[in-house]
């Protein structure tokens, strides 16, 4: 290749969870610019346009970053004094091993925990290292997001419904006629989304929305059911009934496919409209109204999102919203909710070496004696009847069997059940991710090692013993399909150079993984040196190589088939779509949905709210930030560049709060500093605050940790486990009792 010529790669952007392929051009591998894949069949799925994303504009900023991690790092001083030695990877490596092996000789293999984050790696590589290491231990985010969806699904219908980051409304003949979103605004968080919802709009699709704030999606719907925070599962049990008592379910399909609805019709009744509207703020009328115009528009879907997930009964709240489209027959047909069924590839659960892990170790794992169904209990129980239907496990292990977090690292500082004293955390950052800060930040201090995969020094990198510097999604391929649980399959190449010599030298995340196991004693089981060989095998039902796959466009996208249950019935332990739950009721839960008070608002804790009178909810998207990412990119920042708190003009007056004030908003855990923004879309009871925030631009060393104690909205979040979901150990991210006043400041 001559100096001048430009290289045209195909690669999917991973800066969030659209991952839309795109056409990388690069000269002697550095970075020219970034357009729209235009032989990609899905193109034009997204809003914004990929040229109209912020994020890709910055791409060059952020991949060039000054402050990005370009070799391996090891603590050179105390740990979080800032002070690092650049090494070798053969070094970082040996010594990363090496420590891994002496805890796991001290303590065994469940003695180290892996700390995950949100799909900006490979997870089929870490899995796989977790398992073959014996470490049942794996925590992730995922517990508050995507894997909720996945087991409650899995466990009423058999597999998963496409879930909401690939899932769209259908358009033109026999398309949704009605969706209903809960506990999600599509227009920041899921682009294919929001596109779709667009295009619905223009062709007369209704739209339902439900949600505490007046978001982009609340303005465009039809109807805007203004719920109080935490309050979901009353709302979709209220529309259950009035759609029973009213007739308006879909008797055939009842009667023919559904497991327990005079049960769940019992049920409904304790939730008439009547009494719901004290709980949850929206009037009867409202819900019926609701309740009426999505039973009687069809086809229609339904997407929830971490709203709905970050709840102490959002397993049930899910369980309502699948109920939902159960009874009016809104489920594997077109313009509904899809049951999406496995790829042709070879499953991931295969890659991951889950049939390697022994029951010994799975009954170790840490949570799984009370948070059963997101642990392995949970996760063996579903899978016995959807291998007998499907012939593979649905999706991988970490999706759906992760220990439980708050009380892992309440291990790291108890040693109960047992001593956990190491972690590995792959690009995530769960000082600010993560409820309660100030616990995490003691439990992961306590450590005897902790070793950090990541492209930054984030705060909780500062204060690790090694950092990795991993491979960003233009240095890696990719090859995806939901983790194991979507048909849909498609691919990208890795568009630039992991390493340029004297200028980085970076590593994909099956690369470290695959290092580490060897020289743990796995190198019989890592056969494939690299990424590409790892997906070739996974193509070869497909007959292809990788290379091949690419050449041949990339994806593989078989047409839909609806209806599939008429052919194989539902993956569940009845055959039939499971209104009761029998999986529930065997792991010891109630089941059928129930709206369960949290455990920390005016009406469960008056005497609480007499100090802390607002409701506050967290972590809402904004762009261009995704979660804790892009906040050390100018750009981003210019656009974005203050933590936000959302609170009505009316409160804000009573508390003398002017637009713009830095204000203190506090709960029992810790006060945070955010900036006020007047909001009339939300109750005047509520204010919402931003999360994710951590300042860069701040020395790393302690006590700073570049601002981790500043705006860190997760610095007074609950992890409690005894107010976590009771079947999941999902922690409350969007009820708590806060106070709000104004910062002193001076001219």
């Amino acid at each position: 290749m001559g100096n001048n010529e430009t290289r045209i790669t195909k690669a999917v952007c991973n800066m969030c969870h659209a991952r839309c392929r795109v056409d990388v051009h690069s000269q002697e591998g550095r970075l020219i610019k970034i357009e729209t894949d235009r032989t990609f069949p899905k193109q034009d799925r997204v809003a914004p346009p990929i040229e109209g994303c912020l994020r890709m504009r910055g791409v060059k900023e952020w991949f060039y970053h000054p402050d990005r991690v370009n070799y391996p790092l090891k603590r050179a001083g105390k740990r979080g004094e800032g002070k690092w030695q650049k090494i070798t990877w053969d070094q970082a490596l040996d010594e990363v091993a090496q420590n891994l092996a002496k805890i796991k000789e001290k303590y065994g293999p469940e003695g180290i925990a892996f700390t995950g984050g949100t799909g900006r790696i490979n997870h089929e590589s870490h899995a796989r290292f977790e398992n073959l290491l014996g470490s049942p231990n794996s925590i992730s985010s995922g517990n508050v997001c995507h894997c909720p969806v996945v087991a409650v699904a899995s466990a009423m219908l058999g597999w998963n419904v496409r879930h909401r980051t690939m899932a769209t409304v259908a358009t033109g003949e026999g398309g949704t006629k009605c969706a209903f979103l809960i506990g999600i605004n599509p227009a920041q968080s899921v682009p294919p989304l929001w596109k779709s919802i667009l295009d619905g709009r223009r062709s007369g699709m209704k739209l339902i929305v439900a949600d505490p704030r007046r978001t982009e999606a609340a303005s465009l719907a039809d109807l805007w059911l203004q719920l109080r925070p935490g309050s979901d599962t009353a709302l979709l049990l209220s529309m259950i009934n009035v759609i029973i008592e009213e007739g308006l379910y879909d008797r055939e399909f009842v009667e023919k496919w559904c497991y327990g609805f005079n049960e769940v019709a019992n049920r409904a009744r304790e939730y008439p409209p009547q009494r719901v509207a004290d709980i949850t703020w929206i009037p009867a009328e409202r819900i019926r109204e609701a309740a009426r115009l999505y039973a009687s528009s069809k086809p229609a879907m339904t997407a929830h999102g971490m709203g709905t997930e970050q709840l102490s009964d959002a397993i049930y709240a899910i369980q309502a919203r699948f109920i939902l489209c159960a009874i009016t027959g809104n489920v594997d047909k077109q313009g509904c909710d899809y049951i999406t069924g496995p790829s042709r590839a070879i499953p991931l659960a295969e890659i991951t070496a889950e049939r390697l892990v022994s029951s010994e170790q799975k009954k170790k794992q840490i949570g799984a004696d009370r948070f059963k169904l997101l642990t392995w209990p949970g996760r063996d129980l579903m899978e016995e009847s959807i291998k007998k239907v499907w012939g593979q496990e649905n999706g991988i292990a970490p999706s759906k069997a992760t220990a439980h977090e708050p009380t892992v690292y309440r291990a790291m500082l108890s040693g109960k059940p047992y001593p956990v004293r190491a972690a590995v955390t792959s690009n995530s950052n769960p000082l600010i991710t993560r409820p309660n800060v100030k616990l995490v930040y003691e439990a992961l201090k306590s450590l005897d090692f902790y070793v950090v995969i990541d492209f930054w020094k984030t705060p909780s990198a500062e204060i690790s013993d090694y950092i990795l510097p991993s491979a960003s999604w233009l240095e890696r391929p990719f090859l995806r399909d939901n983790t194991g649980e979507d048909c849909e399959l498609y691919g990208g190449e890795a568009a630039l150079p992991a390493s340029i010599e004297g200028e980085y030298d970076h590593k994909t995340d099956y690369e470290i993984y695959r290092e580490l196991g060897i020289r743990l004693g796995q190198k019989e089981d890592w056969p494939w040196k690299n990424m590409e060989e790892l997906f070739t095998y996974r193509l070869k039902p497909l007959g292809v190589t990788f290379e091949e796959f690419m050449a041949k466009g990339g994806y593989d996208f078989p047409p839909p088939r609806y209806k599939k249950y008429e052919q194989m019935g539902f993956g569940t332990p009845t055959g039939k779509l499971e209104l009761s739950s029998t999986i529930f009721e065997k792991l010891g839960y109630d089941p059928l949905p129930k709206f369960q008070e949290n455990y920390e608002n005016p009406v469960s804790r008056p005497d609480l709210a007499k100090e802390y009178p607002l409701m506050l909810i967290t972590g809402g998207r904004f762009h261009p930030m995704f979660h804790s990412e892009f906040f050390n990119v100018d750009s981003a920042r210019k656009h974005h560049p203050h933590p936000l708190l959302q609170i009505h003009p009316e409160t804000a007056k009573k508390l003398d709060i002017a637009d713009g004030d830095w204000v203190w908003v506090e709960t029992l855990r810790g006060r945070v500093r955010l900036k006020a923004k007047h909001f009339a879309g939300i109750d005047p009871r509520v204010v919402h605050g931003e999360h994710g925030w951590w300042f860069p631009e701040l020395p790393g060393e302690e006590p700073w940790l570049h601002g981790v104690w500043e705006s860190n909205i997760n610095v007074v979040t609950d992890d409690d486990p005894d107010h976590c979901d009771k079947l999941s150990g999902g922690w409350p991210l969007k009820t708590a009792l806060c106070k709000v006043y104004k910062l002193k400041t001076y001219a």
